[in-house]
């Protein structure tokens, strides 16, 4: 939904004021007395009873935090009368409970914070302000992001991957550790400890937080879009731009419009063969078509009942694949049943259910909400399932895909590949063949399934039957295993599991996000030529939450996201133009042909390994030193100053030239004259495309740049650990080789026409022609520009090149944030207007009639001056939704608004 635009924007009085409302209570807890903001306190207000669960947790941090100033009495009552059949058109502000990074973005965040140190420093004069640059919440970074596979199918692997990834990142590392010892309130969790989500889901979350003196429920923003996986545990939570949440972190509430709720109602159970993997595939077929960008989602009904909060993580981590801010499933037995398991506290989790009961938090189906819209699913009508070649939500059934590769192979991939293969390919003693369709990479990978007890014990009995009967991997196959914690490493070695996963190739490689964010490391050699000098169309199979093109490796046009179990079938197959429900996986000992249902586990065999190979134990045990940390880690000295000292000459963390001669007075909103087009992109084009994540090619910009500073490229490392090196990634960005600007016709990768000259050149090089001739730029964008991973540099990058708009036909919601948190004006074309029906081919000149006056969701006319000298107009709608996010745009961005504030403030 979208603000009216007479909307007039929010004032804030001048100090806080007292809470109006008579809700505070006292409740008698295991640990004490404690205050609690009760929501029965409002129905006079609004029929509170009929309220999502979602909105509630909402409803309860206005009630808490009403001021007057920030959070207004009117704030609260527009929650409290919340209609989901008719969401009204309402800003809110929202404080988190807590923030939670992952390195990736993480460490620019902490780059922009201590660069926000020296700004208000410079603006004021005072390095005694320094320390109001401060995070007010709870924050914890978990280095999960930088591990990559080096070496695999060798029980050396994890070793090895570690031991580079220490070499690689020591700066990083350093970084971080003057991040802990310099900020209050900001913990970091080691490098090998698990994947942000899972140490989230296992360790951090409380799901109901006890301050000391009062209870509220827990929730939380973080810098990976993945962050909803915590939904799944009843905690509200989900991913912002890194730049948004440096801002709640320094106090800054988060200001949205109060979504529309969408529930989904599951029925019945998963059938025998189907895993939660296949449901949650077919949950994001479902819910991209129905449309939920910019909602919630909330999951009821009595499926849930004997859903455990595994499965429930797996739902609630793909909300960004099926587009929705959240995948909320309320606090119930299944809840207190996994806080059991994991290790908390007795009375952590008597409060858990207490507060909850007496909130009307707690799950009950009998309780009529009201949802903006109902859609209904049973469980029981799942079927194993693949999705890709590149997109989450193409999900094609297992018995289709065959001919879906085929379909795919002479349409998707037309142009590409080759009909006899590569012959005679050499490598580890071994010669074979390698054709379009074979799996080049088979991962399990990813909380989104690491964490799930269920699908990883299947795989371990699906690699024992394998081995039992004779199968291994092909020798083509990149195999890994990257566990989500060392709690996995724990069970499966107690369900002595580890050595038959290890006998067909799957060997620990690491304990971080892996394949599935890119970092699969180098193919080996052979293979890789092989692909190149016959443009084969290779695939990945992982159990990962996204399969953008380019994403995985840059070798590999066509990625595929399976269950574990379906991983351990493809690595043994070694090829995806084959139908598991019919042909054969290979041959065994005998001779004779193995089947995909020969190795398949029964449920009841998963179930009895689950019941008695997991204990709490493991997590308490796992998790009790966790901020300890490896010896490599412990060794790393720790620098302790208000003010980061900054080495010029490193190639990892440099200072951002964002807050460049900052002033403290307000903004002015100016129109944008003379503006060239640098990029011009079609649909789906995701944040991975704009500023990508993986390794750096030596013929880049980015590649050059590390050769000129000394670097060899077998340390070039990759573009998401060297975020925070604005140098680096300013030269990355729009550098993805998959990249296809229709401004440089033919080419893939970083390519535009710079108008200046008329030559083809790369993205960055014509950004500075342009900057030097103090033309700003523009990108022309289809539908969902900005899909993706939450990446706050996708709009930091293009910032840098001196673009200052985008015109598009939608947004992705975190990325159209993120513009906004960088200055940079979000534009949409009018509904069923799109540059290619308005004539529009790149080569325009364009103006953007804005000014200080600019409102909300205004209606903004953009005119054009063509290479032949004819002039034209079209009409755009600002996609800034809330006077607060004009105010952002306003000041330069949110972090500038915020440095402003305390600039002027007492």
């Amino acid at each position: 939904m979208y603000l009216s635009l007479d909307r007039k924007p929010r004032t804030m009085t001048t100090s806080p004021q007292p809470n109006p409302f008579e809700a505070a209570a006292s409740l008698s807890t295991p640990t004490g007395v404690r205050t609690v903001h009760r929501l029965d306190a409002l129905r006079d207000h609004g029929d509170v009873d009929t309220l999502p669960y979602s909105i509630k947790v909402l409803l309860e941090a206005a009630l808490r935090n009403c001021d007057g100033r920030i959070v207004t009495p009117e704030d609260v009552i527009a929650l409290a009368s919340y209609d989901g059949a008719k969401v009204a058109e309402t800003e809110i502000p929202f404080s988190p409970g807590r923030v939670i990074l992952q390195d990736f973005t993480g460490v620019p965040a902490v780059v922009d914070l201590a660069a926000m140190r020296d700004a208000i420093v410079s603006m004021t004069g005072d390095i005694s302000q320094a320390r109001k640059v401060n995070p007010l919440v709870p924050c914890d970074l978990v280095i999960d992001h930088s591990v990559q596979v080096d070496a695999f199918n060798s029980s050396l692997a994890l070793g090895i991957n570690s031991r580079r990834e220490f070499e690689r990142n020591q700066e990083r590392y350093a970084f971080l550790k003057w991040g802990q010892s310099a900020f209050d309130n900001f913990r970091v969790v080691p490098p090998a400890t698990g994947i942000v989500h899972q140490v989230n889901l296992e360790y951090l979350a409380r799901v109901v937080w006890d301050g000391g003196t009062e209870l509220y429920p827990d929730s939380v923003v973080g810098t990976d879009s993945h962050t909803t996986m915590i939904n799944g545990l009843g905690v509200l939570g989900w991913g912002v731009g890194g730049i948004e949440a440096e801002a709640a972190m320094v106090g800054r509430p988060i200001f949205m419009l109060i979504p529309e709720v969408v529930g989904m109602r599951l029925t019945g159970r998963l059938p025998e063969g189907a895993t939660a993997t296949d449901l949650v595939l077919r949950v994001t077929e479902i819910l991209r078509e129905h449309g939920v960008v910019g909602r919630f989602v909330e999951f009821h009904g009595p499926g849930l009942d004997s859903m455990p909060v595994a499965n429930r993580a797996t739902i609630a981590n793909m909300a960004p694949e099926y587009g929705a801010t959240c995948g909320f499933f309320p606090v119930d037995g299944q809840t207190i049943a996994y806080l059991e398991l994991t290790g908390r506290s007795p009375e952590l989790i008597e409060t858990v259910e207490q507060y909850s009961r007496l909130q009307g938090m707690w799950r009950d189906d009998g309780r009529e909400i009201v949802y903006s819209s109902v859609l209904e699913l049973d469980m029981g009508s799942i079927e194993p399932s693949l999705a890709g070649p590149r997109r989450p939500q193409d999900r094609i059934a297992l018995p289709a895909m065959k001919s879906q590769w085929e379909r795919d192979r002479d349409s998707t991939f037309a142009g590409h590949g080759h009909p006899q293969g590569a012959r005679g390919v050499e490598m580890d003693g071994e010669t074979f063949d390698l054709r379009d369709g074979d799996v080049v990479i088979a991962a399990i990978t990813s909380c989104t399934n690491t964490s799930n007890p269920e699908v990883m014990v299947g795989a371990g009995l699906a690699a024992r039957k394998a081995r039992e009967l004779g199968l291994t991997r092909k020798p083509w196959v990149k195999t890994s295993l990257a566990p989500g914690s060392r709690v996995v490493t724990e069970y499966l070695d107690r369900a002595g599991l580890t050595e038959d996963l290890e006998a067909i190739g799957f060997f620990n490689v690491g304990y971080g996000c892996t394949t599935c964010i890119g970092n699969s490391g180098p193919l080996p050699e052979p293979v890789a030529e092989a692909i190149e000098s016959h443009d084969l169309v290779v695939a990945s199979v992982l159990s990962g939450n996204r399969n953008f093109e380019g994403r995985i490796s840059p070798h590999i046009r066509a990625n595929y996201l399976a269950s574990p179990p379906l991983v351990v079938a493809y690595a043994l197959a070694g090829r995806i133009d084959i139908d598991l429900m019919t042909e054969p996986l290979g041959q065994g000992h005998d001779g004779n042909d193995v089947y995909l249902r020969d190795i398949w586990p029964a449920p009841s065999d998963i179930a009895a390994i689950v019941s008695r190979a997991i204990t709490p134990e493991q997590f308490t045990e796992q998790y009790g030193t966790v901020f300890e940390g490896p010896p490599e880690w412990q060794e790393i000295g720790t620098e302790t100053s208000d003010l980061y000292d900054w080495d010029p000459s490193s190639t990892y963390i440099q200072a951002p030239p964002f807050f460049d001669g900052l002033t403290p007075e307000r903004g002015v909103i100016e129109p944008i004259d003379g503006a060239r087009v640098l990029v011009m992109v079609g649909d789906s084009v995701t944040t991975d495309h704009i500023s990508p994540a993986g390794a750096i090619p030596a013929g880049t910009p980015a590649g050059a740049y590390l050769k000129e500073c000394g670097v060899p490229e077998l340390m070039f490392n990759s573009y998401g650990s060297r975020r925070g090196n604005d140098r680096v990634m300013a030269r990355g960005t729009f550098a993805n080789l998959r990249v296809r600007n229709l401004l440089a016709p033919g080419t893939e990768g970083g390519w535009t026409t710079d108008f200046t000259d008329g030559n083809v050149k790369t993205i960055f090089e014509a950004a500075t022609s342009y900057r030097s001739a103090g033309i700003p730029t523009i990108v022309l964008a289809g539908i969902d520009y900005g899909m993706g991973s939450s990446r706050d540099w996708a709009a930091k990058g293009p910032f840098l090149l001196g673009v200052r708009a985008v015109i598009a036909e939608s947004y992705e919601r975190i990325h159209r944030s993120n513009l906004i948190g960088m200055g940079i004006l979000p534009l949409q074309f009018m509904a069923a207007e799109s540059a290619d029906s308005l004539g529009l081919d790149g080569t325009e000149e364009f103006g953007i009639d804005i000014n200080d006056g600019l409102r909300p969701r205004q209606e903004v006319e953009v005119t054009v001056r063509r290479l032949d000298g004819s002039e034209g107009s079209f009409t755009t709608v600002v996609r800034m939704d809330t006077p607060v996010e004009v105010d952002y745009y306003r000041n330069g961005g949110i972090l500038h608004t915020v440095l402003k504030e305390m600039a002027t403030a007492g």
